[in-house]
């Protein structure tokens, strides 16, 4: 791993303090080392899909006691965010807490959305602090809050570095003016296998059921993305017309692989320690955390987006209707929004970054990162990328309930 000096943010405060953070966070390194370019055009902007943002709720207002209370509480996914393994810190954490006084509480809270919609939801139902000021929902999910009126608007002008989003993200359907939600990350979901345990490797979803992997499958209980990888094996085009036929019929194959057995589970993001284990030896995974475990584990798994494509989505931060430190929570949103301390997340989660400027500063970074396709993507591999369509709230509830029925839940 080189520590080659990375260029620092243009901000006087924010450059002193990533410079004091010393040796720069661990990179997550891909293998994948192919020229790639920023193609983020409409494709990505597609990733903005979540239904009508129409029917928020006004909620009541809640007293913002940031200049009080200096802290703020964060609910992210697991190895989402810069980590030293030897100091067992955070750095850009430690960074912004340096530069602005604010203590940061972070917590690997989020394993699926629906799981997590379903710890919080009674409580942002009724208006109350969920003792989070920062969620990081998928961009469906982030649809779903905001219709609810269970997040607050944000003041952007406390974010003025919201202005480095990149311009394909700039506007979503499920957020109109970008008034509830920044993109954290995004990513691809695809398939993925050791490559010792299964040398021949893979193409497509219908690899997966290759009988000498039964019982060694897992796939993601993320509805959208198990089910749209297996409907687009079926030649559906996900992101355009197709209704209950062609999701039954990709939901009858997942009930058929999990009551034969082919399919060891349905899992959030806990899906890598199945990995790692030796449990599983393939399924439908996201892009980063391929690289990631790959990183800390010789390597060991191979990532593709199959032959019939991928899905395609991001991750968003929104602070929680109750929350009282919103004030707090958009000064850290704007930290993160500065392309250095972006590309310092960026060689770490090695999903796809959002923040215009971030691949410039790779370059200081980790030059070998600016190549690598799951943080900066080709346009061959955006072309293999589709966004499942919006859904209707009657019509997500009916699918949805047909998934769940499907994996047991």
């Amino acid at each position: 791993m080189s520590h080659s000096q990375r260029r620092l943010p243009q901000d006087p405060q924010v450059r002193a303090l990533v410079q004091a953070m010393g040796q720069r966070s661990y990179s997550r390194r891909s293998v994948l080392s192919t020229a790639g370019a920023l193609g983020l055009t409409g494709l990505l902007a597609a990733c903005g899909t979540g239904g009508s943002s129409s029917g928020t709720k006004n909620a009541e207002a809640v007293k913002d006691i940031s200049s009080s209370d200096p802290t703020v509480n964060w609910a992210n996914w697991t190895l989402y965010l810069d980590y030293d393994e030897k100091k067992k810190t955070y750095p850009t954490l430690d960074a912004f807490t340096k530069q602005s006084g604010i203590k940061v509480n972070y917590v690997e809270d989020i394993d699926g959305n629906d799981s997590y919609y379903g710890k919080v939801q009674g409580q942002l139902k009724a208006g109350q602090d969920i003792g989070q000021d920062i969620i990081t929902l998928t961009d469906w999910m982030a649809g779903r809050l905001i219709r609810q009126g269970y997040t607050q608007e944000l003041n952007l002008a406390n974010i003025p570095n919201s202005a480095n989003l990149l311009p394909s993200l700039q506007e979503v359907d499920f957020d109109p003016g970008r008034k509830h939600s920044l993109t954290w990350q995004s990513g691809y979901a695809g398939i993925a296998w050791n490559k010792k345990a299964f040398p021949k490797g893979m193409k497509s979803v219908e690899d997966l059921w290759d009988p000498s992997l039964k019982g060694r499958i897992t796939v993601l209980d993320e509805m959208r993305d198990t089910i749209g990888l297996l409907m687009m094996q079926n030649g559906v085009d996900i992101a355009g017309d197709w209704g209950e036929n062609e999701f039954g019929a990709a939901t009858d194959l997942l009930r058929k692989n999990i009551d034969n057995g082919q399919i060891r589970q349905v899992k959030g993001n806990s899906y890598k320690q199945d990995f790692i284990s030796g449990d599983a030896i393939a399924g439908i995974v996201w892009s980063g955390d391929i690289v990631q475990m790959n990183f800390e584990n010789d390597d060991q798994w191979e990532f593709i987006i199959p032959e019939a494509g991928g899905t395609l989505w991001s991750d968003n931060m929104m602070v929680p209707v109750g929350s009282p430190r919103k004030t707090n929570a958009e000064k850290l949103m704007d930290f993160y929004y500065d392309p250095a301390v972006a590309a310092e997340v960026a060689a770490y989660v090695n999903f796809i970054c959002p923040v215009e400027g971030a691949k410039e500063e790779m370059e200081k970074i980790d030059p070998e990162l600016v190549g690598n396709p799951l943080i900066f993507p080709t346009d061959v591999d955006l072309a293999k990328a589709h966004v499942f369509r919006s859904l209707e709230a009657d019509e997500e509830t009916t699918l949805n309930s047909e998934f769940q029925s499907a994996i047991g839940a």
